[in-house]
């Protein structure tokens, strides 16, 4: 692969804290090593309507601390099809643009590969709060989510003691329990309920009541979205145990926010680095961190395994909980 003179970088899927940060980390990076940079506008969408423009350093200035993504993001039906990935490959020919550095999730990823598979050079940025791409030991987001997480249950825990009632807070996880279980364990929750693992009702209600009875004036469960649906837990709760319930669902509130000091430098070094490996030469590969070194894993291979839960968490998580 020759090396490029010039390079675009979109976001994509769903927006997660730190994104402008990875985003401001590619422009500056491709400034300062003399080759020209390109925003893409709505991600493929954009790509596919050529909604670019040619950035600069005072493009991304006062970026660094703000959440969601100044270049926008939305899900392209179109970029699934052959005639959309074409349309898209000739927007990039057609500016004079040599490689593509997506910022994103697994879908993001897959849609990368697709430009890869028609010869076009790519790298990913690993941005989801979900932290579920194999492959990197944290994604760009998941930290601030998982804070935010936190802060919500810690002002729940709050009114949950005044008022001595359990309360059910939904956190975001599809199907991936890695928000659930962070925020469920920095949170003091007495129980975790991930998409991963079964779910049984008494048993969760076995943990409640044993609570109650070591003189608790307050209970938490943290349950991600994929796993079960806060208000169904708390009606099951309530009709197995006699709990009082409330119910807290986090939502969208979770991709929001100014990201933590971890995401943004985590951002800054995926997005620095996956500008360097391009002009190495280097396609088809993600920025990830394992420990506190950079590794650049193929995007293939990573969309290839679903990643696990750490298993001494889990373990963890249940010791605590007792």
């Amino acid at each position: 692969m020759s090396v490029p003179s010039s390079i675009a970088v979109l976001t994509s899927g769903g927006d997660a804290p730190g994104m402008n940060a990875a985003l401001r980390a590619v422009v500056r990076r491709s400034v300062y090593e003399g080759i020209r940079i390109f925003g893409v506008y709505h991600g493929y969408n954009g790509l596919i309507r050529d909604e670019m423009i040619e950035m600069n350093v005072s493009s991304v200035s006062d970026i660094l601390h703000r959440g969601g993504t100044i270049l926008r993001t939305a899900r392209s039906a179109e970029f699934m099809t052959s005639a959309g990935r074409d349309k898209a490959l000739a927007a990039l020919r057609g500016r004079g643009i040599e490689g593509l550095v997506v910022i994103g999730g697994d879908g993001s990823f897959r849609g990368a590969l697709e430009l890869m598979r028609l010869g076009f050079p790519v790298m990913g940025v690993p941005g989801t709060i979900d932290n579920d791409i194999e492959g990197t030991d944290y994604t760009i987001g998941f930290d601030t989510a998982v804070n935010t997480a936190v802060e919500a249950i810690n002002k729940v825990r709050d009114t949950a003691t005044s008022h001595e009632r359990t309360f059910i807070v939904e956190v975001m996880g599809r199907d991936a329990g890695f928000i659930a279980l962070a925020a469920g364990i920095a949170g003091g929750a007495e129980v975790i309920l991930v998409p991963e693992e079964g779910r049984d009702l008494r048993e969760i209600c076995r943990r409640l009541t044993s609570g109650l009875r070591r003189g608790k004036l307050h209970l938490i469960v943290v349950v991600a979205e994929g796993a079960a649906r806060a208000y169904d837990v708390a009606a099951g709760v309530t009709s197995e145990a006699g709990l009082e319930t409330r119910v807290i669902v986090l939502g969208h509130l979770q991709r929001g926010g100014t990201p933590t000091a971890f995401d943004r430098i985590l951002a800054s070094r995926f997005g620095s680095a996956a500008v360097a490996a391009l002009l190495e030469g280097r396609a088809g590969l993600m920025t990830g961190v394992r420990g506190d070194q950079l590794v650049f894993p193929e995007l293939e291979a990573c969309l290839a395994v679903r990643k696990r839960l750490d298993p001494e968490l889990l373990k963890l998580a249940g010791i605590l909980a007792i």
